[in-house]
């Protein structure tokens, strides 16, 4: 199974998986990602929060295939079953644009 993996605009380490158009090739896709409009599956809330989509890669999955983040089984349902997979950014990770926290109140 091929994917094709695009890197969201608003949010870093934000990405969604597709299953792969093998009759668009990957040149095409990294000049105009907007071929063939790859967020036509999702909401329009999950669009908007996702932003303009940057085409990252072709990817082909497998079960022998070991994924950075996200399981690779996870991965292939998701397209199997609802035609996308999101994977949204490690938690825990702190922007350096992050407003600093006042403290526990009331202790």
């Amino acid at each position: 199974m091929f994917c094709d993996i695009y890197r969201a605009s608003t949010r870093e380490g934000m990405y969604f998986y597709f299953p792969a158009n093998l009759e668009v090739d990957v040149a095409i896709l990294q000049q105009d990602a907007t071929i063939g409009d790859p967020l036509v599956k999702i909401s329009d809330a999950l669009r908007r929060a996702f932003g303009r989509p940057t085409f990252v890669m072709r990817l082909e999955l497998s079960a022998e295939r070991q994924l950075a983040r996200v399981p690779v089984q996870d991965v292939m349902e998701a397209l199997a079953g609802q035609g996308y997979y999101l994977q949204l950014p490690p938690e825990g990770l702190i922007s350096p644009n992050a407003v600093a926290p006042e403290g526990l109140r009331g202790a």
